[in-house]
Parts: C-alpha cells; sequence; structure tokens
C-alpha cells in the first residue's frame, strides 16, 4: 500500500462527465513534464508512446499496466482485456511546456479529453489532472480510478520508492470511487 500522504487524496467530481486529481510530486517541474511526455519515462507509470507536442500532434500510448509494477495481483475480471498490451491514440489539444499538456483521449471529436497542469511550489510540483467529457458514471468510477493508480506510481517513481501493485491498488481505490461517485 502507498503510504505517501498525496497517494490516498481522492479525486473530486468538478462538473458533469469530468474528474479532477491533485497530487504534489518531487520536482524540479521539467522532471515531471519529461515524465508526462518522453516516452520511456511515461512508460514507467502510465504507457509509452511518441508524442507530438504541439497542438494537433499525434498521441500513441502503449498500455502495459500488468507490467507497471512487481508483485502484482491478477486483474479484475472487466479488466482482463488490459492484461496484456493496450493502445490508446489522440491529439494535442494545448501545449504550453512545462506547464499545461491536454490531448484527446482517442482520436474523434467525441471522445474524452485529459489536461495536466503543473504549478512549482517550491522544490516540488503541483500536478492537476483533469479528465472531461466521461460519458457514464462507471467512465467516471474507472477513470478516477486508473488516474488515482497510475499518478501513485509516478508519485513513487519520483521519489524513488517501489510502488504497489497496480491492479491491487485500482481494485482498492475503484471500489472506493464507487461509493464517492454517484
Amino acid at each position: 500500500m502507498n503510504l505517501s500522504p498525496s497517494a490516498d487524496e481522492f479525486g473530486v467530481v468538478i462538473a458533469a462527465g469530468t474528474v479532477r486529481i491533485e497530487r504534489t510530486l518531487p520536482g524540479p517541474i521539467e522532471r515531471v513534464w519529461a515524465y508526462l511526455t518522453e516516452s520511456e519515462k511515461r512508460g514507467t507509470w502510465l504507457a509509452s508512446g511518441d508524442m507530438q507536442l504541439h497542438a494537433g500532434g499525434r498521441v500513441d500510448l502503449e498500455f502495459r499496466n500488468s507490467e507497471l509494477t512487481e508483485n502484482d495481483a491478477a486483474p479484475p475480471e472487466k479488466y482482463a482485456q488490459y492484461a496484456g498490451p493496450s493502445q490508446m491514440h489522440g491529439r494535442i489539444i494545448a501545449c504550453d511546456p512545462p506547464r499545461l499538456l491536454e490531448y484527446s483521449w482517442g482520436e474523434t471529436d467525441a471522445d474524452s479529453q485529459v489536461r495536466f497542469e503543473l504549478t512549482a511550489r517550491g522544490n516540488d510540483v503541483q500536478l492537476v489532472v483533469t479528465h472531461s467529457r466521461l460519458a457514464t458514471r462507471e467512465e467516471m468510477t474507472s477513470v478516477a480510478a486508473g488516474w488515482h493508480t497510475h499518478l501513485g506510481i509516478l508519485a513513487d517513481r519520483l521519489a524513488g520508492r517501489t510502488p504497489p501493485g497496480f491492479w491491487a491498488t485500482h481494485t482498492r481505490v475503484e471500489a472506493e470511487y464507487e461509493k464517492r461517485i454517484r
């Protein structure tokens, strides 16, 4: 279990179809930006893949959630399809290094969008992740649990800690989001 004080702060619903999660991460801001935008570093906590850092640029993410951490549980039945590699493609909506990155979570105008806002806070960085245009409560719950889990792994990687198992954490926090998101 991740015991860092900020890792278990739950995201909140800020509008219909929109969840926001905040984390305070070890800086400097350029280091956190690299973990958002560089394939190899991003692959240690979220997904690897190319990212063209300009408005309209392509985003290719290859998720390997079962390989992100060691000593993990098997994925729950409803996520068994994500035990192996899975891909997501999107488009950059906004990019202002090292403070703002926003991209579509899919390739159509109807797909959801994720926005990363970074602010230097002394030696730390405040990261705000806002995922919007989520169509259903089930999608909001799943996405909130996903970001919560991935951001916990990011916080651990940046702090030099070994993160707890992805699926074990995701299962635990998704149950809590089921209670929190109505």
